[in-house]
């Protein structure tokens, strides 16, 4: 092959790249060309857990299927719950992941609270707070108080899921929030995975910036809705167990009012999505006006996670 064919080819495979984005989001009609491809689309792979001891919801965000028949890298992209408490033989298996960046969205109030990251020697974590919109100080008061009264009054009553709706519609309304985000997507774009990114329960910043970075690159909404429903399943066990403990020693009389806390909901996403369309129009808006991406950022984010 050529130089001259080599450059086509390249131009090329850029072009495809960014009609497919344009087409996930919804800013191209259905009868754009790349549409045809969609007939070939592959069914998801199982999700891809890293098992550690100290974390429970550590993934790879490759090996869904795209638009148009492809599949999400491996080993470019991870999601995760905090690393403070990963053993040192978690620190020798995420060693093994080439990680050359960890974005870290906890707030300074987390970090002082469950501590830093531990990890291969080498790699700091690149901390860029999110805000969560009082989640974290809210339920710890309500468990703090070790009141059953107290805890009825912040957390039951729907108000416990009502909390949660508004830490997500921040995630698109809040601009330090939209700037975190951009950064990481950003850092993608120009090729700085392996990244794994988390938050303290990686289920919610965490969630919403794998769902967006999923579709941004061509995996369709259902898809990327189920890697984001698929945190309470890797949760279950261990906020089963918080419960039961917080119960065991007469800390909270009714532990299931933290369920709506612990738990990921179709809702929950929804409510950042109803924001989204509200503020930008749809995905494509998000993403070029409200995390700063540029087509060619969308284009090289396409090319480094899907081959």
């Amino acid at each position: 092959m050529n130089h001259s064919t080599r450059r086509v080819t390249r131009v090329a495979r850029g072009a495809v790249a960014a009609a497919v984005t344009a087409l996930a989001m919804g800013v191209l009609p259905a009868t754009a060309p790349v549409a045809a491809a969609a007939s070939h689309h592959r069914t998801a792979s199982p999700i891809h857990q890293i098992v550690l001891q100290g974390a429970v919801n550590v993934r790879d965000l490759g090996g869904y299927g795209t638009y148009d028949g492809e599949r999400v890298r491996y080993g470019v992209a991870y999601r995760a719950d905090a690393l403070n408490k990963v053993t040192d033989a978690d620190v020798v298996a995420l060693g093994r992941l080439g990680l050359r960046e960890v974005v870290d969205f906890r707030t300074p109030f987390e970090l002082q609270y469950d501590g830093p990251d531990r990890l291969p020697p080498g790699l700091a974590p690149t901390s860029r707070p999110v805000t969560d919109s009082g989640l974290y100080t809210q339920m710890l008061t309500a468990i703090g108080s070790k009141d059953p009264a107290t805890q009825d009054a912040m957390l039951g009553h729907g108000k416990a899921e009502a909390l949660m709706r508004t830490v997500y519609g921040a995630f698109v309304s809040d601009p330090a929030a939209r700037a975190q985000f951009g950064a990481t997507l950003k850092d993608l774009a120009a090729g700085r995975g392996p990244l794994l990114l988390h938050c303290t329960s990686g289920k919610d910043r965490t969630g919403w910036l794998s769902y967006v970075l999923l579709r941004a690159v061509g995996v369709p909404e259902a898809t990327a809705r189920g890697d984001y429903l698929a945190s309470n399943t890797f949760r279950a066990a261990a906020d089963a167990a918080l419960r039961a403990g917080l119960k065991q020693s007469g800390v909270m009389q009714n532990p299931d009012l933290l369920i709506p806390l612990q738990e990921v909901r179709s809702d929950y996403l929804d409510a950042a999505l109803s924001q989204l369309t509200s503020q930008y129009g749809d995905l494509y808006g998000y993403l070029t006006r409200g995390l700063g991406l540029s087509l060619p950022d969308l284009a090289a984010l396409r090319s480094h996670l899907v081959p």
